[in-house]
């Protein structure tokens, strides 16, 4: 190994470093004395439930671990936006699994709460897997009501999804193992069954405070909505259990009696081993991506060896193309390439910009694999479609609609991993949030924005400048230095991967060493959908 590839090592697994010491604080949810309450309670924290329900030999991809981060100061935060997530095995069978974090604020439900349950709710929906709620909340955060009651995106939307879910066949199982109030006690009683614990699970539509003020009776939680009244008075629930284990290991069983369901048939076959070994992939890029390397050197990192074929290989090369197979599964890769080149008049251009063929030839590509019902695999570095006069004679819009158009109206499942780079159009170009991907991941490299930071704080810079000139103001180039500064400052943590993932643009920030298990696990969630809409591509200029 050389030096730059040594000290590009050293950066992205400090990056990654960073990320991890993170998740770890995140992970302490709402802190220490409030995990010891739970305890006290015989209560395990969400993630010590989730911990003993999946399969230990097999992957727990956890998503939205970073929501709500740094959004919520002024309320004290909101770590993992109040609840734990992720596609885990259960009895051998994949699920998604959706628990409420009761350290943090009681489980109440911020607006990044709602739309991080939306979310897994769309994922499990797209891909036809079973939710497992494990339910532990006070409803409702109450001083933020506005922003997660009433609107189509809102609190309410999970209990129709439940429904919708109900109606695909979906499986749905509630373990209740805290407060269940409100709204919040449709949900259990909306899926398909509910187990409770006895002396902490508890579903009504009002708790004693709120009975009391309002008809005047005097009763307990446990009288009202406890694990003995609804199993043997209102029969709302279906089991009870004398502790958390006791319900968890139900859960197993009636995951483990799940029948057995269609596919899309997505081809997999014998998984080999890729040609570089999954931590080369840490020296790859340069820290904070400054220099331009081979992509090709990155996809050899996560497909299975000797299994990539390009497609149009001398043609659009700011583009990679191919078939491959990871882990496996039959894949089609579209990459951008950041390699540097020479132009027509001999000017040497560094790649990620998408050109006139390249997007012709992506274009194309994707349409083949919709095709073959060959599932796509976005590789992102992309700093926007190629400007100027030639570009704009060549009718780069054109092209760029034309490769819109297709990743728009693809119907076989889209996987998109930002490397590095994601502004502009080409973040939409190259399967943005925008364009449905099942499935969307950040490394520790990525940024995304309209553009890039120097130039979008220069731009700004620009116009702040002259508004003060106008004003008659002085500003001295110090003055200047100043402001600029003040404004990448800013730009850049608003382009960072953890503004991303606070709001739920990515699904998760991910070691790039397990790119090749994240995409494969995707492409099996993904297979249990068996019903994918014919392709077709609307109207596009030629």
């Amino acid at each position: 190994m050389n030096l730059e590839f040594n000290r590009n090592e050293d950066a992205m697994k400090l990056a990654w470093s960073q990320v991890k010491q993170r998740v770890a604080q995140i992970a302490k949810g709402g802190g220490d004395k409030a995990i010891a309450r739970q305890k006290e309670r015989n209560k395990l924290t969400p993630r010590e439930r989730i911990q003993y329900l999946i399969d230990n030999d097999k992957p727990f991809i956890e998503l939205g671990a970073f929501a709500g981060y740094e959004m919520y100061e002024a309320e004290g935060g909101c770590p993992a936006g109040g609840t734990v997530s992720g596609i885990g095995y259960i009895s051998g069978r994949q699920c998604m699994i959706v628990a409420n974090d009761q350290t943090v604020k009681a489980g109440a439900w911020f607006p990044i709460t709602g739309k991080k349950n939306l979310r897994m709710q769309e994922i499990a929906m797209e891909n036809h897997l079973p939710v497992i709620h494990l339910v532990d909340s006070a409803g409702v955060y109450l001083p933020m009501q506005d922003e997660i009651f009433p609107d189509k995106e809102h609190f309410g939307r999970i209990f129709r999804n439940n429904a919708k879910m109900s109606a695909m066949g979906i499986p749905q199982i509630a373990a209740v193992m805290g407060a269940c109030v409100a709204g919040g006690a449709y949900l259990p009683i909306m899926s398909d069954e509910t187990l409770m614990v006895e002396g902490n699970g508890s579903i009504f539509l009002a708790g004693p405070y709120l009975v009391k003020a309002a008809i005047g009776e005097d009763v307990d939680a446990e009288t009202l909505g406890g694990a003995n009244t609804h199993n043997a008075i209102s029969g709302i629930a279906d089991y009870k259990f004398a502790t958390e284990q006791e319900c968890l290991d139900q859960v197993k069983r009636l995951v483990a009696k799940l029948g057995p369901t269609a596919t899309a048939g997505f081809n997999r076959s014998t998984a080999v081993a890729p040609a570089l070994p999954a931590d080369h992939i840490y020296g790859i890029q340069a820290p904070n991506n400054s220099k331009p390397y081979d992509m090709q050197t990155l996809i050899d990192c996560i497909v299975d060896a000797n299994s990539f074929d390009a497609f149009k290989n001398d043609y659009g090369k700011s583009i990679i193309c191919g078939y491959a197979r990871i882990d496996g599964w039959a894949v089609g890769i579209v990459a951008n390439q950041r390699l540097v080149v020479k132009s027509a008049k001999g000017e040497m251009q560094m790649g990620g910009v998408i050109y006139n063929d390249s997007a012709d030839k992506a274009a194309r590509f994707i349409m083949n694999c919709n095709q073959k019902k060959i599932p796509l695999v976005f590789l992102q570095d992309v700093t926007g479609f190629m400007v100027g006069s030639r570009s704009e004679h060549s009718g780069i819009i054109k092209d760029g609609a034309k490769l819109v158009n297709a990743v728009a109206n693809s119907v076989v499942p889209k996987i998109t991993i930002i490397v590095g780079n994601s502004f502009g159009a080409g973040n939409y170009a190259m399967c943005g949030k925008a364009y449905d991907p099942r499935f969307i991941y950040a490394w520790p490299s990525a940024k995304i924005a309209v553009m890039g930071g120097e130039q979008a704080a220069k731009t700004l810079l620009q116009i702040q400048v002259a508004n003060m000139k106008a004003q008659g103001k002085t500003v001295s180039p110090e003055d200047e230095q100043q402001l600029l500064n003040d404004i990448k400052n800013r730009y850049e943590k608003q382009t960072s991967p953890y503004y991303a993932a606070a709001r739920l643009w990515v699904d998760a920030i991910i070691d790039p060493a397990e790119t090749r298990t994240v995409i494969s696990e995707a492409i099996t969630a993904a297979n249990h959908n068996p019903l994918l809409d014919d392709f077709k591509t609307g109207v596009f200029q030629v």
